[in-house]
């Protein structure tokens, strides 16, 4: 049998017990509202029975462990998600800092407080469109009549025009590069990640393998795997000894308590920065992630606005040179093209017409006086459907153009609402598995709470009956 001192131990190891219940408990409490927190629990068992004369004797009961209550599966789950939300924030961020970048040249639909890198004389509050409109409207007065006003203001509208294509070349290209030095960023972030994933399994190994609790361990590196998934798709896999493994694009960069090989960027040519690993130099397809998301925005939708950006300049310039190129001005000087340059980065006015807009060559003759001809016929390139772009009018293509950015935003911000949908969903999911409810941990403490007095009343009593049982011997 126990015996008094045995009976006091098991009372002395039950209050041990209940005070490791109630910290835990504690701790629950404390952590309610931390991120990636996950309720633990602290499992109370029976002590071996010691075998006696009557039979099997109980011997107490011990805290065995302290569990967490996790749904792996959720975990995937929501790192997957994780994946998928970050490919569309990138997706949006990227789009939008497009839109914020050049709708004002393109639509004129920007308001006056927009940021732009140009200096105010540069920056046109109606856009590409009406802009185009405008030269085709100077050059039809300039039909009407070749007055030297008229040279002027088809000088002016044609500068304007220039200028706001270089702003808008200007703008992509900044926007371009801002998405590099994002994607760059993103890379170096995960690089961070991964060696803190490899770390923590190293720390979590260590402090299981001497028998401590490393479940506070184990949040974090959960809460590293779904940061690093925001960035970048990933696959897990976990060892015999616990460790978590990370493949990106099907190389392994995580094993164990190393990291294998990191990431870094390249460029795949003209700024075109993609992803491959460090040591090994092997290209990397991601599937998903921010860093994808504005890797697929850059060489996607922005490079498509780019192209017809410059797909519309350079058929401004072949078109009107094409005409104005074979006529004469009204001095009868020949050989000045009205357009320099060969897209949105490079067009610009003849500086020779800058200074003397009377060797605008808009006659078909240098011998008859009046001939305004040419000039009709750059006018009548506003409602000219133009082979070079789908066969749209310049105005009608340039619409497109800032529709199809427009369409591509909206989709980006429809995914990135409902994505936020699904994570809100499986969040919510994963908190009523591994959440803590206080109305629960409360009950908890008072349950421990009561049991702990308990076994406080064991051993005053039997703290009383050896003091009964020594003054017997010594009566």
């Amino acid at each position: 049998m126990l015996g008094l001192f045995g009976t006091l131990n098991l009372a002395s190891q039950s209050l041990q017990t209940q005070m490791t219940a109630i910290e835990v408990a504690g701790q629950n409490i404390a952590n309610v509202n931390t991120t990636g927190y996950s309720r633990q629990t602290a499992n109370i068992t029976a002590s071996p029975d010691i075998e006696t004369s009557v039979g099997p004797e109980g011997t107490g009961a011990v805290v065995s462990s302290i569990s967490q209550t996790v749904s792996q599966l959720l975990n995937s789950q929501i790192q997957s998600q994780a994946s998928t939300s970050g490919y569309w924030s990138g997706q949006q961020s990227a789009l939008q800092s497009a839109q914020d970048a050049i709708d004002e040249y393109l639509s004129g639909t920007a308001s006056s407080s927009t940021t732009s890198t140009t200096s105010s004389s540069d920056t046109s509050s109606s856009g590409l469109s009406t802009q185009l409109s405008d030269l085709f409207s100077s050059f039809s007065s300039l039909a009407t009549s070749n007055s030297e006003s008229n040279q002027q203001a088809a000088v002016s509208a044609a500068q304007n025009l220039a200028s706001t294509f270089n702003s808008v070349d200007s703008q992509l290209s900044s926007v371009r590069s801002s998405l590099n030095a994002t994607i760059t960023s993103g890379v170096s972030s995960a690089n961070e990640l991964l060696t803190n994933i490899a770390t923590l399994n190293q720390n979590i190994y260590q402090a299981e393998a001497d028998g401590g609790n490393a479940n506070d361990l184990k949040d974090e590196r959960e809460q590293d795997l779904e940061n690093l998934s925001s960035l970048t798709s990933i696959s897990t896999s976990t060892s015999t000894d616990g460790a978590i493994n990370v493949t990106i694009g099907g190389q392994t960069l995580v094993s164990g308590d190393s990291v294998s090989d990191t990431l870094q960027t390249y460029d795949a040519g003209s700024g075109q920065l993609l992803v491959e690993t460090a040591t090994g130099g092997v290209p990397l397809t991601l599937t998903g992630g921010s860093i994808q998301g504005n890797i697929e925005a850059r060489d996607g939708t922005l490079a498509t606005v780019q192209s017809a950006v410059n797909s519309l300049a350079s058929s401004v310039i072949t078109q009107v040179n094409g005409i104005l190129d074979s006529g004469y001005s009204s001095t009868g000087s020949t050989g000045t093209s009205f357009f320099t340059g060969t897209d949105a980065s490079t067009i610009a006015v003849n500086s020779a017409l800058v200074n003397n807009p009377s060797l605008i060559q808009i006659s078909s003759s240098a011998t008859s006086t009046g001939d305004t001809s040419l000039a009709l016929q750059v006018s009548q390139l506003a409602d000219t459907a133009q082979s070079a772009l789908n066969n749209d009018t310049f105005s009608d293509y340039n619409a497109a153009t800032v529709t199809n950015l427009g369409t591509a935003l909206s989709d980006a911000n429809s995914e990135v609402t409902d994505q936020s949908t699904v994570t809100q969903m499986l969040d919510t999911q994963r908190s009523s598995v591994s959440g803590v409810n206080v109305d629960e941990e409360m009950t908890n403490l008072m349950t421990f709470q009561r049991a702990y007095e308990a076994s406080a009343q064991v051993v005053t009593t039997v703290n009383t009956l050896l003091g009964d049982t020594l003054g017997m011997k010594t009566s």
